[in-house]
């Protein structure tokens, strides 16, 4: 799908990545072949191979000199992107879970007009710990997205733009932080179904242990705290909150 409109519109496929040398280079490879598609890979100051591999595998590297997280790294590829002239961009994890034979169906919407940002969905592939927190986030938020931790995820250029401004900085994660920046700056969103594979080495960053777990909840309910607050001293803030 490389010779169509959306090459035209310049397509960048992001991949934030901490010390995945075992798996990124098959991403990336896989992305290449199946969707010929420019990638990008943004190394958070890993300490393995990363970079090397994912640059020996047909990648543009970007290297950060500090680790900055999930979203740190994601908004860094967001704003190179835009400023090699890119004009919608797809995220995906480095650890294989993220399947680029799913991006065609993730752009779609975008692609109609439907839609500025598309998130790629798979509850299936949820732990005990990760439903818990969608649940209590769905909750206090009004989200109506599923997968609210899901990294898959397709933007326009309109919220690239939102996502690289100061306002997007320091969200700390890129799931309520970014949804509800998005939802409240009038961004339109879509969640479609997609198919995940389970990792096949190491473990998520965020739900590796009920202690990181806890850590989460309590920056993302101070988040959430604050957006409610927000919402409910000024009524025209958190309309059209769900998901077209």
């Amino acid at each position: 799908f490389g010779k169509g409109p959306m090459k035209r519109a310049r397509l960048a496929v992001l991949i934030p990545a901490w010390n995945e040398e075992a798996t990124v280079a098959d991403v990336v490879g896989k992305i290449r072949v199946e969707c010929q598609q420019d990638v990008i890979v943004i190394d958070d100051a890993s300490t393995d191979r990363t970079a090397e591999h994912a640059m020996a595998a047909g990648a543009t590297v970007l290297n950060l000199t500090i680790n900055l997280g999930a979203w740190g790294a994601t908004q860094s590829g967001i704003r190179f992107a835009l400023k090699r002239g890119y004009r919608r961009v797809v995220t995906m994890d480095a650890d294989g879970q993220h399947l680029p034979a799913a991006i065609p169906a993730l752009l779609a919407p975008i692609d109609s007009g439907e839609a500025d940002v598309v998130i790629g969905s798979c509850t299936e592939r949820g732990s005990k710990a990760r439903k818990v927190a969608w649940r209590v986030f769905r909750g206090m938020t009004g989200l109506e997205i599923e997968d609210l931790t899901s990294g898959f995820r397709a933007y326009n250029l309109p919220a690239m733009k939102l996502l690289a401004s100061k306002k997007a900085t320091l969200l700390e994660y890129q799931d309520i932080g970014v949804l509800l920046l998005l939802i409240n700056s009038g961004l339109r969103m879509r969640e479609i179904k997609v198919p995940m594979r389970f990792r096949a080495f190491g473990s998520s960053k965020i739900f590796s242990s009920w202690f990181k777990v806890a850590e989460y909840m309590m920056l993302t309910l101070i988040l959430c705290t604050s957006h409610i607050m927000k919402r409910n001293s000024s009524p025209a803030v958190g309309r059209n909150r769900g998901v077209s």
